[in-house]
């Protein structure tokens, strides 16, 4: 009888030394939440580079508490971010309005860092090439049409032609079309704004005012004089030609051959010659505009 109340009390005394290990090893539910809320990292932000962007731009935020689930926001706008390096994290900005944002990172369990101070710019076209970047001066029509390639153009994005707003048509947002202005030759300069704080860096247009001579054809022939057709761009009413260095223009003649040039257009000059004799002469003629620009020198066989 004895033996049985010792074995029973042996097994009473095994029974709550388990329980109390038990009750040790594995504490409540709600201890456990609040022993892990204890040990998670807060998030902290140290510096944000830049603290101001475009739309498009990279911004990387320094701190700690980061996790892969971590978003960031500007504003009630979400945006996903990436850990990038120790204790960084970075995003892209949202096409978002120009405008100061408040600037949050959040985390999956809900824990939010302090807020601070975003600006998004307003943001700026980037104009990369214009197809072609050179027009002949005495070129027309659709020969003087001219497309701007970039990016973030807008529908009412303007085209300032040095430094006047200009008629231009909208393409794409990375193109957009205008037909170059009579104006006179050299560089000449093409810029995009989408607003006045919003403007791309200004590219050359040349507008080609050298005259180019291509063809010389003998034309019809009178008593004592024929015509000499030059062909080629580039001609200017004030031209002068210089026929083996005698100076003709338009309005002044030689006294002594009454030799003369007449202006057709800007591909045509007429050279009214005045030979001494029909046998053929080797001779040379060049042409000149007002601002100096000169054509190649050509060798002519005629009377």
């Amino acid at each position: 009888m004895l033996f049985r109340h010792t074995i029973s009390a042996i097994l009473l005394a095994v029974t709550l030394t388990v329980a109390a290990y038990g009750a040790t090893a594995k504490p409540l539910p709600a201890q456990a939440d609040q022993n892990r809320a204890e040990n998670i990292t807060p998030i902290t932000v140290l510096s944000i580079i830049p603290a101001q962007g475009e739309p498009g731009g990279n911004v990387t935020l320094y701190g700690g508490g980061f996790t892969s689930e971590t978003t960031g926001f500007l504003g009630n706008f979400e945006v996903a971010a990436r850990i990038v390096g120790a204790k960084q994290l970075s995003f892209e900005i949202p096409n978002l309005a120009p405008g100061l944002y408040a600037l949050f990172l959040k985390r999956e369990d809900n824990s939010t860092s302090k807020i601070y101070n975003f600006t998004v710019l307003p943001q700026k076209p980037i104009v990369t090439a214009l197809q072609p970047d050179r027009v002949d001066l005495c070129s027309s029509g659709r020969e003087r049409d001219v497309v701007i390639t970039g990016r973030h153009f807008k529908e009412n994005s303007m085209v300032f032609f040095d430094g006047a707003v200009i008629k231009s048509r909208f393409i794409t947002s990375e193109a957009i079309s205008l037909t170059v202005p009579d104006i006179a030759g050299g560089l000449h300069q093409v810029q995009v704004k989408n607003s006045e704080e919003a403007s791309s860096m200004a590219i050359a247009l040349l507008i080609d005012a050298k005259p180019e001579i291509l063809s010389i054809t003998q034309g019809d022939e009178f008593v004592n004089y024929y015509n000499l057709i030059i062909s080629g761009k580039n001609f200017l009413q004030n031209s002068v030609l210089i026929v083996d260095g005698k100076r003709l223009s338009g309005l002044a003649t030689n006294s002594n051959e009454q030799e003369k040039l007449v202006y057709v257009d800007c591909s045509i000059l007429i050279y009214q010659r005045h030979p001494y004799d029909t046998a053929p002469k080797n001779f040379r003629v060049q042409v000149i505009n007002s601002s100096g620009a000169e054509s190649s020198v050509i060798q002519v066989t005629a009377p």
